[in-house]
């Protein structure tokens, strides 16, 4: 399908020049994480060293926040060890690893089990001649908050396999699920969607693509987006930091979300609950493969550009030091524990790709 990188929170062409540069949007520059390290180098020695270093009589100098790291992160990154990961954690059994590890990455996401009745109210039904219907569908996503989906299903009896299609950051919020599925239903988010397929995928809407090919579609807005917003790219951190001030978490409620969304999606008549997939595209890959660590609803995940190690992400020049679209993506505490790749594993085996 062509597909390419919608980016985590940018441009991708931008992303990839930031790398190459060594810098991000925090100015966090070579120079400055050699001149970081050093520092963290020196006061990882003794305390002999350290003042010597200083001068005699002198105090040490101190360590400070030059840029978007502290500069004693090397420190902080080599006490992460993740000793809940599999082949590190002393349980053998899978199954005994795998609920170990759900529970504690839902220990951290700071929501909780939601069994709100999804009460459905479906709208008016759209056949297409290329073999699928359309209808939007509102539901009780949480306790909280009614949302409206896209709901593609294939010409036929059905039960038929689905997709809980997940989508991407991209920091564009005037369409979330209008990225992955045509939206027939507003004219206004149509020219902004067909140019992002365009841009991005060329000029297919997946959602589409895959109820063509005999699979229901389920798309729904995550907060901040589409119906559900539009916010802009720097209110991204102030709602996350007032949903902690709730005793809540943004990345925590997304979580939970997609857990919903797919159990709403295997409940459905049409839909043979033991073939629903995840599938989603950068931040819509991170959303898939934890919708399959997290729901038994899920039984394999599709995850596109997104995966890595947190340490190997926490250099200088990557978006995830920015704050903004992370937060999306961060549990508190949870790195003490698990690494990205160990959250992943547990929707394992045979049931994650990328």
């Amino acid at each position: 399908m062509g597909a390419r990188d919608p980016g985590a929170d940018g441009d991708p062409a931008e992303v990839s020049a930031a790398r190459r540069s060594g810098q991000g949007g925090d100015r966090f520059g070579r120079r400055a994480f050699v001149t970081a390290a050093s520092a963290a180098a020196m006061l990882a020695g003794t305390g002999t060293a350290v003042g010597a270093a200083a001068g005699a009589g002198e105090p040490p100098a101190l360590a400070g926040l030059d840029s978007a790291l502290p500069d004693f992160h090397p420190l902080l990154k080599e006490e992460l060890r993740f000793p809940l990961a599999w082949g590190t954690s002393p349980i053998r059994d899978v199954r005994a690893w795998r609920r170990a590890a759900r529970a504690k990455v839902e220990e951290h996401l700071f929501v909780a089990p939601d069994h709100t009745p999804f009460a459905p109210e479906f709208g008016e039904r759209h056949p297409e001649g290329d073999g699928f219907t359309r209808e939007l569908v509102t539901f009780s996503l949480t306790r909280y908050e009614r949302v409206r989906g896209a709901l593609l299903t294939p010409h036929g009896s059905g039960p038929f396999p689905a997709v809980l299609l997940l989508h991407d950051h991209g920091a564009r919020f005037d369409i979330g699920k209008e990225k992955l599925v045509r939206p027939w239903y507003d004219e206004t988010r149509l020219a902004t969607a067909e140019a992002w397929a365009d841009r991005y995928f060329d000029g297919r809407f997946l959602g589409d693509e895959l109820a063509r090919r005999g699979y229901a579609v389920l798309a729904v807005d995550a907060l901040g987006w589409g119906d559900r917003g539009p916010i802009t790219y720097e209110q991204q951190q102030a709602l996350a930091s007032n949903l902690y001030h709730l005793g809540s978490s943004l990345a925590g409620l997304m979580a939970r979300e997609d857990v919903r969304a797919a159990a709403f999606l295997a409940g459905l008549d049409r839909v043979d609950r033991r073939r629903v997939a995840a599938v989603g595209f950068s931040m819509g890959a991170f959303r898939a493969w934890q919708t399959a660590a997290l729901s038994d609803d899920i039984a394999a995940a599709a995850s596109v550009c997104w995966m890595t190690g947190l340490k190997e992400v926490m250099v200088p020049g990557n978006n995830i030091l920015r704050g903004h679209s992370s937060y999306y993506m961060l549990h508190p505490g949870l790195a003490r524990y698990l690494d990205f790749p160990d959250v992943a594993s547990i929707g394992a085996p045979s049931r994650c790709s990328s």
